[in-house]
């Protein structure tokens, strides 16, 4: 039964694993078994934002972004990135709204905010979606609504897929920092 609830307690949160550990162990050993969780988590940050470049997601860019967060500004890039978020979001609503008007496409208007976005993209180190968004406007510049419409939509899927995984980056970053540890640079 103990060690259920200790489980329960990991599940939840890291807090609730302090508490079971210390009510469990000695101090030396809760502290062991905190840096032991604090390593895992580490290790597990590393592995994942390597993965993000690898897989494409991310770009330098986004190493630059990070290299200008401190300790007086610990949550810069998550900022930047929610904002970064947001201007997405109406974005595509702006271009998908564009893209509705069948026969009357204002191909001047979607070229202009995928030029937003790209920028957008390009400063957060948004790969994946900074690419997406020149296809994009090679299909604004020639026309091409079919084209314009399943490259938006392919946008869409990309940015809420790299929203997802950057959410789960910055949770990695929150458990760290709640257990006492400190955000491990990463070389790429």
């Amino acid at each position: 039964m103990i060690c259920k609830n200790l489980f329960i307690g990991i599940a939840i949160s890291n807090k609730l694993y302090i508490f079971f550990f210390s009510l469990l162990l000695p101090s030396r050993r809760v502290e062991r078994a905190m840096d032991t969780l604090i390593a895992q988590l580490q290790r597990r940050f590393c592995d994942f934002t390597i993965s993000l470049y690898h897989q494409g997601f991310l770009d330098d860019q986004f190493t630059e972004l990070k290299k200008l967060q401190d300790e007086c500004s610990p949550d810069f890039v998550a900022e930047v990135v929610t904002l970064f978020f947001e201007d997405c979001e109406k974005l595509i609503s702006n271009m998908a709204r564009a893209l509705d008007q069948t026969g009357n496409v204002d191909f001047k208007l979607v070229g202009s905010s995928v030029h937003q976005l790209k920028g957008s993209s390009s400063s957060v180190g948004a790969k994946r979606v900074k690419g997406l968004c020149v296809t994009l406007k090679e299909c604004c510049d020639s026309q091409n609504y079919e084209g314009c419409v399943r490259c938006l939509q392919q946008v869409d899927i990309e940015y809420k897929t790299l929203k997802a995984k950057l959410q789960d980056l910055f949770n990695l970053e929150q458990q760290i920092v709640q257990a006492g540890g400190r955000i491990p640079q990463v070389d790429i």
